[in-house]
């Protein structure tokens, strides 16, 4: 971390680093984010790379996807809508899904924390009413994958509890994870992170392969992540033997080395079973 003498020339500089997180705080937080031992197997959804991911194969009864952040791979939406979902996509980056498809409803907005027409934001709550109209009340066992670059954070602290629950799985890239040993930054994301592991369960998570993992306080913090969670009503028994990487996995960018999943990110959740 940094000393006393790099503190001073980074202020010389105009730049005022942060004091770094209590080493058990951010050790809670991994052990919460620890993988959780459930029966369903995991299917893999969309693409062999970057854009797919590992879902618990607790599909059925899902009848509507909310996906905010397209880019440029709709192939993961696709595969949901030919399994019957209407899905609903959202991104202010670009024009609409990268496939047509009369399955799909896109809004061009960004996902945040406030509503805002002119600024082209829209929580999610919001989008859910106006995509939904009058089933919004009735529509139940919900997916929502997220990949929206960072602004994930401020969207989870916005969420209410009601909607929440209707999500019985929830897939989200979380960015920047390394900033977890900013004691500022560990607060904000700490506060979104365990309002989630409040009503889901981490079922599986898959580093993304762009950075290498932080090394802090003896722990190994990827810079992005895939988190596969399930609604905790759902978990099933099953036994803790996960294999990391999964035999589904793939790496995102595969021109780069292999990131394999620190072990502290689910071994230590065994010992709390």
């Amino acid at each position: 971390m940094i000393n006393h003498v790099t503190r001073q020339l980074f202020t010389r500089l105009g730049l005022y680093p942060g004091k770094p997180v209590q080493p058990e705080r951010l050790r809670s937080l991994v052990d919460a984010m620890c993988v959780t031992p459930t029966g369903q197997d995991l299917i893999r959804i969309g693409p062999e790379g970057d854009g797919g991911y590992l879902l618990p194969d607790d599909l059925d009864g899902i009848g509507t996807c909310f996906s905010p952040g397209v880019a440029d791979c709709s192939d993961f939406e696709l595969e949901l809508a030919n399994r019957g979902m209407r899905v609903y996509l959202a991104d202010r980056s670009v024009d609409g899904p990268a496939v047509a498809d009369d399955r799909f409803s896109f809004v061009k907005k960004f996902l945040a924390s406030t509503t805002d027409e002119d600024a082209g934001l829209v929580t999610l709550d919001d989008w859910c009413r106006d995509a939904l109209g009058d089933a919004y009340g009735d529509t139940t066992e919900m997916l929502l994958q997220m990949d929206i670059e960072g602004a994930e954070y401020e969207v989870l602290h916005n969420i209410p509890d009601a909607l929440l629950l209707r999500f019985r799985i929830v897939v989200i890239e979380l960015h920047r994870l390394h900033q977890l040993v900013d004691r500022f930054a560990f607060r904000f994301m700490e506060a979104a992170l365990r309002k989630l592991l409040r009503t889901h369960a981490v079922v599986h998570l898959h580093p993304n392969n762009h950075r290498h993992a932080l090394r802090y306080a003896g722990l190994e913090i990827p810079s992005h992540m895939e988190v596969t969670l399930l609604r905790r009503d759902r978990l099933t028994p099953g036994s803790a033997d996960r294999v990391f990487p999964h035999p589904l996995d793939r790496e995102c960018n595969p021109r780069k080395p292999a990131l394999v999943l620190p072990a502290c990110w689910y071994r230590e959740s065994r010992a709390h079973q």
